[in-house]
């Protein structure tokens, strides 16, 4: 996939696309079904296929307060996007020129000019340019005069009732649904980061963890220890994980993942940037009256790691 990087990237001599718009966070289940049209129209009209998407969501800029956390960075996006196997991801800085953009430049600028979409594809509810002034029926509109197609995708309700979102996957993260959550996303929650040192309690317990930086990118779901898989340039270790303080010891910084790697125990990660991936919550964070019931807790969690990932790994 060819990364864009602002639309004066665009070659000039881009060929006629098939285009679908959104912010895309988590690249979902729902946008995968988007991608997954918008593949099929290029393939019969012989297009180019291209996602616009954004390097932040818009809110990060036009109300901070009212942001909500970012499923993935833009970097774990495009990754994941570029597994869709699209041709191209324009990815626009959203500032304030941009935000400012009135509905019908957005469109000639970027679509139009840039692109030369023939085809566009988009959700409901899709608005566009400076304070969201323009909606499907300009969209519409605009495509009669510059010679494009609008295709409507309709929602996905695995429910039959509520569609899948952004929102409705925090919601579930939010609460240490991670199995639930990977079932929207079709593809596991997963935070990456820097492996730093940390207290090595850890490896004084006989269980040493990668302990990722608290800078890490994709949302961190709720304290707790959970099944998953630490992944490494290109390997791959079934992994037993905590989030949180760990109540046990005084002065842990919250939030704070760390991953213990089964079997590995000469396994060296520092430095290295590693993505941890979550399958199921085992337990809540509990708070143990000295080691050596953590200890028999944690041999616990590790036995029923195994054997979940065991499970879930042969389907």
């Amino acid at each position: 996939m060819k990364i864009l990087y602002g639309v004066d990237s665009v070659p000039i001599d881009w060929p006629k696309s098939a285009v679908s718009i959104g912010k895309f966070d988590g690249v979902h289940a729902g946008h995968r079904a988007v991608i997954a049209e918008l593949k099929t129209i290029a393939a019969r009209e012989q297009l180019a296929t291209v996602v616009v998407t954004f390097d932040r969501h818009p809110l990060a800029l036009l109300s901070p307060a009212t942001c909500p956390s970012a499923l993935v960075s833009a970097e774990q996006k495009l990754n994941l996007i570029a597994e869709t196997g699209v041709d191209a991801t324009l990815l626009l800085e959203f500032n304030q020129a941009l935000s400012s953009l009135p509905p019908r430049d957005f469109i000639e600028r970027i679509l139009v000019t840039a692109l030369h979409a023939r085809f566009v594809l988009v959700g409901r509810d899709f608005r566009f340019g400076a304070k969201g002034a323009g909606d499907v029926a300009l969209l519409r509109e605009l495509g009669t005069e510059f010679g494009y197609e609008v295709r409507l995708i309709d929602d996905l309700k695995p429910d039959g009732a509520r569609r899948v979102s952004s929102t409705w996957i925090r919601e579930l993260l939010g609460s240490g649904e991670v199995t639930e959550a990977g079932e929207l996303l079709g593809h596991l929650p997963t935070v990456r980061g820097v492996v730093v040192h940390g207290a090595a309690r850890g490896r004084e317990l006989g269980f040493p963890t990668a302990n990722l930086s608290a800078d890490s990118d994709g949302l961190i779901p709720a304290d707790g220890v959970y099944a998953g898989w630490l992944s490494d340039a290109g390997s791959r270790y079934p992994a037993a994980i905590s989030v949180g303080n760990n109540p046990t010891f005084d002065g842990v910084a919250p939030k704070q993942v760390e991953a213990y790697v089964l079997d590995e125990v000469d396994l060296d990660l520092y430095d290295h940037v590693v993505d941890v991936s979550f399958v199921e919550r085992i337990r809540g964070m509990v708070a143990y009256s000295g080691i050596d019931p953590l200890i028999e807790q944690i041999r616990d969690d590790v036995a029923r790691v195994r054997a979940i990932l065991s499970r879930t790994n042969a389907r």
